[in-house]
């Protein structure tokens, strides 16, 4: 599917997250996350871009490259629902899929003096490749009398508690994103040992956490680079 006979990357994202761990699981859930669109040299065309910045948000359509599988399975289990219940994978947004692309509504930041876009709140780790980037339209897109299945509420956030030796770790323009990131729960669903140390990198830094029920709480903070 990536190999240019039906897809071709026009893009990739480059964002904060070197990995999957830590990644929102939607997108819009943490809005100070800023991320840019860096596109290939054969689609680095102001022309393409003609009339964006009219648009405050965009659809963007992606491939799951890290979770490219050769067979498929008819149901998934969503982390939702603590990965015990079976769904069919029509009926989640699981990454395990027969083909493994996703779709992501971020808001449009501004268009860079390269060409670029400056998008916030996406939920893509850093090197996504992006197949296609269409406009958001309100009257189109929008529909709250919507149904959201087992998804129709948003998880409750976590309380962060950040020491302010270790918050002072955080370049001051990044603090609100990784605050935001830790407070959706990064865990698996299915684990809950208030002992065990959870590892995040985010923006060239290693943070380090526990979570005892509600809270969590940053217990190191160091450079990766």
């Amino acid at each position: 599917m990536s190999d240019g006979r039906y897809l071709k990357y026009i893009a990739r994202i480059r964002s904060e997250f070197p990995e999957k761990f830590g990644v929102p699981r939607q997108s819009g859930l943490v809005p100070e996350l800023r991320a840019e669109i860096v596109f290939e040299p054969e689609y680095r065309n102001p022309d393409a871009l003609r009339g964006i910045e009219g648009f405050s948000h965009l659809w963007l359509v992606w491939e799951f490259s890290e979770a490219v599988r050769a067979d498929w399975s008819p149901t998934v289990r969503p982390p939702r629902l603590g990965g015990n219940t079976r769904l069919g994978v029509f009926a989640t947004r699981s990454p395990f899929r027969p083909n493994p692309v996703g779709l992501s509504c971020v808001r449009l930041l501004g268009v860079t003096a390269g060409g670029n876009l400056l998008v916030g709140g996406a939920d893509l780790m850093d090197g996504t490749p992006i197949y296609d980037i269409k406009p958001y339209i309100p009257y189109a897109d929008a529909h709250p009398e919507a149904r959201g299945g087992f998804a129709q509420t948003q998880p409750e956030t976590l309380t962060v508690d950040c020491p302010p030796e270790l918050l002072e770790k955080l370049p001051e323009d990044r603090r609100a994103a990784l605050l935001g990131v830790l407070a959706q729960d990064p865990r698996p669903r299915y684990q809950s040992d208030p002992e065990r140390v959870y590892g995040l990198d985010f923006a060239g830094l290693s943070v380090r956490f526990t979570v005892d029920g509600k809270t969590l709480r940053v217990v190191q903070v160091t450079s990766n680079r």
